[in-house]
């Protein structure tokens, strides 16, 4: 990168430096979302409710997910309505593995005698690889246009893969595919509730101290300024389509990995998880916590499966509710939950 790239890429002279008690105050918001999922189930764990251990579980993963997505979305303007196929499909690298290491038959078996696996960590690296792979291809043609085009040729791919799943009768077909023994982690016991909490809280962790590091790096300038004007990212001798192509496909990884624990979660994976209503709630989940924010989706996250919880137990129309809140949250509060926590960014 060249000096005159650094100018460009740099914080403009004039923009106000955003003053501590703002800093404090984000903190204080960010601790505290962080501290309230991790010791409501803690609480529910030794008072005997395992029901809000595998609540919290769910809060996290659909916040991983999100968190995937506001890196496309948020950070690098990619309104990508066809996530739902990066989530869906880690569900299903989980599904399979389980499946055929419980069968004791392999994945394919030619031209090289792949087996199943009930091992999370090799799940979690087929299920990264396999959704980036997946990003890499849909990225390469559909961030080749913008705006409209961009959200529709993402859906367009994302319903392929889920017709295609809801035909494969080999793996349950519409009906979905159970996973009859939760795959397995070294030394510790994954069956129990709080202990796979505690592994989506440190997934959820990490995706968001990468999201942090991207953000803070030369690259998460460049996506910046790729979102903001592509011309003068351009003109600094940065090409913004690789940029943004490379956003794209870790976001992709992310939603990913949180689709392997989602189905190891519920233990069963089944073609909803790649229909363009899970890229809907991961899209409104995102847009409810804020937008750019990178608490933004643990924060959305909360109150989506709170609302769902809460207002879904006293009637089925709850989403007449979640469609109030959220139009509310779009007329008066743009910056979502978090901006209304936690105050402006300093570049809004």
């Amino acid at each position: 990168m060249t000096k005159s790239d650094t100018r460009i890429l740099a914080p403009q002279p004039g923009l106000p430096a955003p003053t501590a008690s703002w800093h404090d105050r984000k903190g204080l918001v960010q601790i505290g979302l962080l501290a309230l999922l991790l010791l409501a189930p803690l609480a529910a764990h030794f008072l005997g409710h395992v029901y809000y251990v595998n609540l919290a579980s769910r809060v996290t993963l659909v916040a991983m997910a999100a968190v995937g997505l506001n890196l496309a979305i948020g950070y690098g303007g990619m309104v990508s309505f066809g996530h739902a196929a990066y989530f869906g499909l880690g569900g299903y690298v989980a599904g399979i593995s389980a499946y055929h290491a419980f069968d004791l038959t392999p994945v394919i078996g030619w031209p090289v005698a792949i087996p199943g696996s009930d091992s999370m960590l090799a799940i979690w690296l087929v299920a990264i690889v396999v959704c980036g792979l997946l990003a890499l291809a849909i990225g390469a043609v559909s961030l080749r246009t913008t705006g409209v085009y961009f959200i529709m040729i993402t859906l367009a791919f994302a319903q392929m893969i889920y017709y295609f799943a809801n035909s494969w009768p080999t793996y349950g077909g519409e009906d979905g595919l159970p996973i009859y023994l939760r795959n397995t982690l070294p030394i510790v016991d994954t069956n129990d509730a709080l202990t796979f909490f505690l592994i989506c809280f440190g997934g959820l962790t990490l995706s968001l101290a990468l999201t942090s590091r991207i953000m803070k790096s030369r690259f998460g300038a460049a996506l910046t300024m790729a979102r903001l004007n592509d011309t003068r990212l351009a003109t600094a001798g940065i090409a913004p389509y690789p940029i943004r192509l490379v956003a794209f496909v870790i976001s992709a990884m992310i939603t990913g990995l949180a689709g392997a624990l989602y189905a190891d979660l519920n233990g069963f994976v089944s073609p909803t998880m790649l229909s363009w209503h899970m890229s809907g709630e991961l899209m409104v989940i995102v847009i409810l916590g804020g937008v750019g924010r990178l608490y933004g989706p643990l924060a959305g996250a909360i109150l989506y499966v709170m609302m769902e919880t809460l207002l879904g137990g006293l009637t089925e129309y709850w989403k007449l509710f979640l469609g109030l809140v959220l139009l509310l949250v779009v007329l008066f509060a743009k910056y979502g939950v978090m901006g209304w926590l936690a105050g402006r960014e300093r570049h809004e």
